[in-house]
């Protein structure tokens, strides 16, 4: 028997990841960046939002390609549903967000996955969208986010992973703290 042990290869570069951890550290003013998104109404209910662009490590940068987002509502709401509508792609950020943490971690923890799957429901009550009822809140009552990860790890380290990533999640904090918005039109 041998006391060889294999790496865990979950796809994350956790040595660049420190680099630039340790990079930023020592110039923090690289680490300022600016997100953006641009949307555009196709009519009804139905916008496309492209990402193309950001601002980070002190300069402009750009995506691979450009990413296209459909938002619609559903038909049920005499709409085409010709894409997600917009409170459910706040579960995708989210979920997209804590799995890439979990994965990060893992391989920083040298933790070998094998699968993760993270399903996420947030109830609303949409009498307040709709103006029924001025008390009823616009957006979610809760969110629940529940994970199946089959992991070479206990489920006391599995838990730390979860709880890692929560911690670092930007998603997560955009979500459960409050962030200014400011609406302007442009004339």
């Amino acid at each position: 028997m041998s006391d060889v042990q294999v790496a865990a290869n979950n796809g994350v570069n956790v040595e660049a990841l420190l680099g630039a951890r340790e990079a930023l550290t020592e110039a923090p003013e690289a680490a300022k960046f600016v997100w953006r998104a641009e949307s555009e109404w196709k009519g009804g209910t139905h916008t496309q939002s492209n990402v193309e662009g950001f601002f980070g490590l002190g300069e402009e940068q750009n995506h691979v390609r450009e990413f296209s987002y459909d938002t619609d509502h559903p038909e049920i709401f005499a709409s085409e549903d010709k894409g997600s509508t917009p409170v459910e792609f706040v579960l995708v950020g989210l979920a997209g967000c804590l799995t890439a943490g979990i994965a990060a971690v893992a391989q920083n923890r040298n933790i070998q996955l094998n699968s993760v799957k993270a399903t996420i429901e947030a109830p609303m009550d949409i009498q307040g969208i709709l103006g029924i009822d001025g008390d009823v809140r616009n957006g979610f009552d809760s969110i629940t986010v529940k994970y199946d990860i089959d992991a070479d790890a206990t489920e006391e380290e599995i838990a730390a992973l979860v709880a890692q990533s929560q911690k670092r999640s930007a998603v997560f904090d955009i979500i459960t703290n409050p962030t200014n918005v400011n609406v302007e039109v442009n004339k």
